[in-house]
């Protein structure tokens, strides 16, 4: 059973930061791009960031781009979102996902991902 647990998500006014931990179990977490989506109250769940199976890729989506950083361990089975410039636009419920094949780049898309988080949630004061 592949589980993923998000942490690190809190309060933090606006130009904060805030280091979000994703966990995976369940699966040989290294072969598999994860990706990091976000859902605002009364919008579609988003794409926000995705990182290979390696690490060597990263991908963002533009409103992110230059502020937010994805990165994981692999040892550690654990990947992570670095956000940093928060602005109160990215108040929002964020979700890790796990690539449903193995290999392939993360795209922005929900259906390539087969398991998700239960989430975390961000809010940024103004």
């Amino acid at each position: 059973q592949v589980q993923l647990v998000e942490s690190g998500g809190g309060l933090v006014q606006a130009g904060g930061s805030l280091r979000l931990s994703c966990a995976a179990s369940g699966r040989t977490f290294s072969s598999y791009a994860m990706g990091w989506f976000r859902q605002a109250p009364g919008k579609e769940r988003e794409f926000v960031a995705g990182i290979s199976w390696s690490g060597s890729n990263t991908y963002y989506t533009a409103s992110v781009k230059g502020r937010f950083t994805v990165s994981r361990d692999n040892a550690k089975n654990a990947v992570y979102l670095q956000m940093n410039s928060l602005k109160p636009e990215d108040t929002a419920v964020y979700y890790c996902a796990v690539h449903g094949e193995r290999y392939q780049t993360p795209g922005g898309l929900e259906d390539e991902y087969d398991y998700w988080g239960q989430g975390t949630q961000v809010t940024v004061s103004s």
